[in-house]
């Protein structure tokens, strides 16, 4: 049983990883700003109703702030950090890039500061597969160049990931960057196409496709990237950078028919061109992970899009 900080524990992927710590006795410490990027009732609604009956340790603080995040630290004995806080979103990037250096890199900074303060050695950060940018050489593997950014969300993870090195190297904290691709799920995030497209069919609306659908994208179930996090922070050790991805890439057009049948709708499609600071393709080589951290993805894209339906269905109490 450990005592672990997770930060960003009211979001999507923070709040799973939360469950299941609690889930086999580890004490969790969250600290979320509960920001209004997305609905914020969503979030309060992790931690009332994805979190009943568990009892974490709740600070309404953001990370950029580093007297309110000092106070955590000093008042917790904190064995492990689960680093899953960041300004996300790859488009909203261009409109707001202030929020991403305030989140993403002085956040970021600030616990890797008190990391070194109070001595703790094991540090599990959310990077992103966004950082690959335009990458041809598929799949994309952890040895590829990543110093071709296409966003500033890219940007900001990158950054994370060198900064971390240099602590590992300079204090001897362990570090584990986990890069992730496409997390989908129940409880996820209403700006993913995922959500958006549900939405979308149900109002009898149209969906904007982008690139005129020639996109394909790794999308990964939630359970199973929570499942690398917890390897990730049993086996924290050294330096590593790992891509938690499903390693089956799925055309957008099939991810949409999937969605359509499962809800008995078709959809209309407005298609679009391609996005600034989106990319193509993505589609992780994830044989570090299996060697590494023992993982293996198991949810299909199918099973998937179908849970994530039925809770959609449930928690906004639709027919």
């Amino acid at each position: 049983m450990a005592n672990i900080l997770v930060t960003g524990g009211a979001g999507f992927i923070g709040s799973h990883v939360a469950k299941a710590l609690m889930s086999r006795k580890d004490e969790v410490i969250i600290v979320d700003n509960f920001n209004s990027y997305y609905d914020p009732q969503l979030k309060e609604d992790r931690i009332k109703k994805l979190l009943k009956g568990f009892t974490p340790k709740l600070y309404r603080v953001s990370i950029n702030n580093f007297d309110d995040l000092r106070k955590v630290f000093a008042e917790n004995k904190i064995d492990k950090i689960c680093h899953l806080a960041a300004q996300a979103g790859v488009r909203y990037s261009l409109e707001n890039p202030g929020a991403y250096i305030q989140s993403n890199i002085i956040g970021t900074h600030n616990l890797l500061e008190l990391a070194k303060e109070f001595k703790i050695k094991d540090f599990v950060f959310a990077s992103s597969s966004s950082v690959y940018g335009g990458n041809t050489k598929i799949p994309f593997s952890e040895k590829d160049l990543v110093d071709r950014p296409v966003s500033l969300y890219a940007a900001t993870k990158k950054a994370n990931e060198l900064e971390v090195y240099a602590y590992h190297h300079l204090f001897g904290i362990n570090a584990i960057g986990l890069r992730f691709f496409t997390v989908y799920g129940p409880w996820g995030r209403p700006d993913m196409a995922l959500f958006k497209f549900i939405k979308a069919l149900l109002a009898d609306q149209p969906i904007d496709v982008y690139n005129n659908g020639q996109m394909k994208r790794d999308f990964t179930y939630i359970d199973d990237i929570v499942a690398g996090v917890i390897s990730a922070l049993d086996k924290c050790q050294g330096y590593e950078i790992i891509n938690l991805g499903n390693n089956k890439p799925v055309d957008l057009e099939y991810f949409i028919r999937i969605i359509e049948e499962s809800l008995g709708k078709e959809a209309v499609k407005n298609y679009l061109p391609l996005q600034p600071g989106d990319v193509v393709a993505t589609y992780a080589e994830i044989r570090k992970a299996h060697k590494l951290l023992g993982w293996q993805p198991k949810t299909s894209i199918e099973d998937g899009i179908k849970e994530a339906i039925h809770w959609y269905k449930d928690y906004y109490k639709l027919d």
